[in-house]
């Protein structure tokens, strides 16, 4: 498999991880990401069960995970009065072990920098697939023909436009907007680890969460799709502005302070619904570009899965793409089913008052604790064959 040259596009977890396997296995990595250096922000993510925990010790990066995790937050659901209304428990929103994205990406790119290459400040622009490779060409690199290319660039993939068709084909808008501002973390203390606490205040179709010891804030409210420039972040936070209006509890004063807070993040609540399949030609894709659906809890997770199988079964099909694409296809498939049709933005942000009130009830109910159960045991519904035995019995 030396000699077999991979494109992962995307330097955030899944793309680092997918080219840490790919080296592992003899491939030859180069990774494009279109930030001009490694993205170390980012609010926190977290990993749940055997299945996600057997990935990264087979990784080596368990350990450090463990050093550097974060404690949990539980988010406590007030009343403009400031009476507590519901609790969603830290347990729920942060798996087994929870770290922040900055973190878990350095980590990664420390295990890949030196053996990979990495393109920053780049992006692709065309991709032409041919008889013995796929022809490449950059925003500023030239041209160059890799074997393979993988897209592990995100929900808005370049990669999934440009080999499988216009994002409206595959992305389905959930009917929600979120926002993220402020520190990462929610005041989460990788040093002491201690548990935190967020408040929340909701009206129909709109949530507003304030972090703990740190200046971070969270905002979710039910929109159809809006026409806005995602370069333009000062129209962006008068968005947020705009629609929190009115609101009571703390709000009034988070709106004040939204200005002044950095790394601000504005998107919508996609799910990616590929039609066929993740693979196409020489393509495939990882991650969010794949399954994404936006925070729906198993993102992460997926995403480190995702390419410790897509690295496996190219390498024990020493480097055939059909057929390691088709087994990638049929095992991920029905792992993936995890992110399946839930939407964030009905749970945390109801569109009636009703709808508050019963949300609040489910979550000190019976038929929460199931959930999570059903949740946990999907998240290890997937047999992980160890590819390394396999790569090594095939020599």
């Amino acid at each position: 498999m030396r000699n077999t040259t991979v494109l992962v596009s995307g330097a955030s977890i899944a793309g680092p991880a997918l080219a840490y396997w790919l080296e592992r296995y003899g491939f030859d990595v180069t990774v494009v990401e279109r930030a001009p250096a490694l993205r170390r922000s980012g609010q926190a993510v977290d990993f749940k069960g055997a299945t996600h925990r057997t990935v990264l010790e087979r990784m080596g990066i368990w350990a450090e995970i463990q050093r550097r995790r974060t404690g949990k937050t539980d988010m406590v659901c007030l009343d403009d009065a400031g009476r507590e209304r519901a609790v969603i428990s830290g347990e729920f929103t942060g798996g087994d072990v929870e770290i922040l994205r900055g973190d878990l990406a350095e980590l990664l790119y420390e295990r890949t920098a030196d053996d990979c290459e990495y393109l920053f400040g780049d992006s692709i622009t065309e991709l032409t697939e041919t008889e013995h490779g796929v022809r490449v060409r950059f925003e500023h690199t030239e041209t160059r023909t890799f074997d393979l290319v993988v897209g592990c660039d995100g929900i808005h993939s370049v990669v999934r436009r440009l080999a499988f068709g216009p994002e409206r084909d595959y992305v389905r808008h959930l009917g929600y907007y979120y926002c993220l501002a402020g520190a990462p973390g929610w005041g989460h203390d990788p040093e002491t680890r201690q548990r935190n606490i967020s408040h929340a205040w909701n009206a129909p179709g709109r949530l507003a969460v304030k972090g703990g010891a740190k200046a971070s804030q969270m905002y979710m409210f039910a929109a159809p799709e809006l026409d806005y420039d995602r370069k333009d972040i000062a129209a962006q936070r008068r968005i947020v502005a705009e629609r929190f209006a009115g609101m009571g509890g703390e709000v009034p004063g988070m709106l004040a302070e939204l200005a002044e807070l950095d790394d601000f993040y504005l998107d919508s609540l996609g799910q990616v619904r590929m039609k066929g399949g993740y693979t196409k030609g020489r393509v495939a894709l990882v991650g969010d570009s794949a399954y994404g659906n936006t925070l729906g809890g198993f993102g992460t997770g997926l995403a480190v899965v995702g390419a410790y199988v897509l690295a496996g079964e190219l390498a024990a099909a020493g480097g055939d793409h059909t057929a390691a694409y088709a087994r990638y296809d049929e095992v991920m498939r029905r792992y993936a089913k995890i992110a399946g049709n839930s939407n964030a933005g009905h749970f945390l942000a109801p569109e009636t008052a009703w709808g508050i009130r019963a949300r609040n009830w489910f979550l000190g109910s019976r038929l929460f604790d199931l959930m999570v159960k059903y949740a946990d045991n999907a998240a290890n519904d997937i047999e992980l064959r160890d590819y390394e035995a396999a790569v090594a019995a095939g020599r």
